[in-house]
Order: C-alpha cells, then structure tokens, then sequence
C-alpha cells in the first residue's frame, strides 16, 4: 500500500478520543491526521491520496454527516467511518445511505476501528 493511502484523516472534537485513535493508528503503523472540526478540515484541506476518514457525526459546526456530503459534493469520495457517542437510529441510516463502511457508537474496541479502517482503506 502507498505511503499516502495509509493516511487516515480523522475528525474528532474530543481531545482524549482524538489522541487515543491517533496511538492506535499509530501503533498499526498507519499515518494520521487530527483536525478537532469538520471546518479546520475543509480549511486545510485533504492531503491528495488519503485513504480514508474517520469521524465523529457530531461535531460543533458542521457534522460528520454535513462533512462527508460537502467532501462527496467537492468531488472527494472517500471511504468513511463514521464515530459517535449518539447512537441515533436515523444517523445509523444516513450514515449507510452516504456509503459509510462503518458506524462505530462510542466506546468501541480498538480492534474494531482497525478492521473498518483496513476495509476502508481497501476499498479506496
């Protein structure tokens, strides 16, 4: 796998789960990059080649849901999993209808998020 597909963006406000994805992807020798907003994300922007997102569905500003419309809207479509403390029955059916590989409600074990994230970047 090129370097640059095993790039996972993650979107993720709060600090604590933020930094414990970013050692779990870490250890699994993929590359991540932090952004605590779905805005400071689309500010930087995505770096060409990322593999896949994972995010938080609620976010402050725009949502993980909001997000993946805007990137798919920009031409960016890439694989998701989306991460959130809410399991909401209608987040679970929006997140499928946007193509998500996973939905992952909060906690989660590691090695779940691994697999999504080995799916995703698969199907990238």
């Amino acid at each position: 796998m090129p370097e640059q597909q095993r790039t996972v963006v993650v979107v993720e406000d709060d600090d604590g789960m933020r930094r414990a994805i970013e050692r779990l992807l870490r250890g699994a020798g993929l590359r991540p990059m932090l952004f605590d907003s779905a805005e400071a994300l689309l500010e930087a922007g995505l770096p060409p080649g990322t593999g896949c997102v994972v995010l938080d569905i609620r976010l402050p500003g725009l949502s993980g849901l909001e997000l993946i419309r805007k990137l798919a809207e920009s031409g960016a479509k890439l694989p998701c999993i989306f991460v959130t403390a809410y399991d909401d029955p209608r987040d679970r059916a929006e997140s499928e209808r946007l193509g998500a590989i996973a939905y992952l409600p909060k906690p989660f074990h590691g090695r779940v998020l691994l697999k999504a994230i080995t799916t995703a970047l698969g199907a990238g």
